[in-house]
């Protein structure tokens, strides 16, 4: 089975080429001009064991707002298409991720129903020129896009850059998670997801 999401996305404010393999090997290659973004999606990549190729170009000459929410659509866009009609998945899964003093939980359902809880506040509002409010921005995007549910909250930490790479760690692993192939059918009773 091959599990590959290829999306292109044009806009007068962005131009983004992600392409995600849920099976691996997990090589990630990762550009979006924007230095920690690129250091966050490496996790997600690594840790959730995908084939990572995203390169963004945006208006970074305003700021880094359309390239990380853009670049959030175009992953959501091309999970949901990797996914499929997710026969044979595990559909949920979670992490618990401690980074030094930071621990973050996640918990994500592939259900069809977009659905964002993101209770992750970081102490300070940039870790270089990242703002850290833009995490959630990604998150809200992708999770719109890529019709799943997910549940994010810090459980400590007073670190921004570690709270930050917790969240993005757990994401992963627990997509990863959701991800597996441990079946056949499509695991809901309604017989879709």
């Amino acid at each position: 089975m091959t599990r590959v999401g290829e999306v292109a996305r044009d806009t007068r404010e962005t131009r983004v080429s992600v392409r995600v393999g849920l099976d691996g090997p997990a090589r990630t290659d990762v550009a979006t001009g924007v230095p920690f973004f690129d250091h966050m999606l490496d996790q997600l990549g690594r840790h959730g064991r995908l084939d990572l190729h995203v390169r963004t170009e945006g208006d970074l000459e305003v700021d880094a707002h359309h390239t990380v929410e853009d670049t959030g659509i175009a992953l959501g866009q091309a999970l949901a298409q990797a996914l499929g009609d997710k026969a044979g998945v595990e559909r949920f899964g979670d992490a618990t991720v401690p980074i030094d003093e930071a621990l973050a939980r996640v918990a994500v359902d592939l259900s069809g129903r977009p659905y964002l809880v993101y209770d992750a506040d970081t102490p300070v509002a940039l870790v270089g020129t990242y703002e850290t409010s833009l995490t959630k921005h990604f998150f809200e995007a992708l999770v719109a896009n890529a019709r799943i549910t997910l549940h994010v909250r810090k459980l400590a930490g007073d670190n921004s850059h570690h709270i930050q790479e917790a969240v993005f760690k757990a994401v992963a692993v627990a997509l990863r998670r959701a991800v597996a192939v441990t079946g056949t059918d499509i695991p809901s009773t309604k017989g879709t997801l």
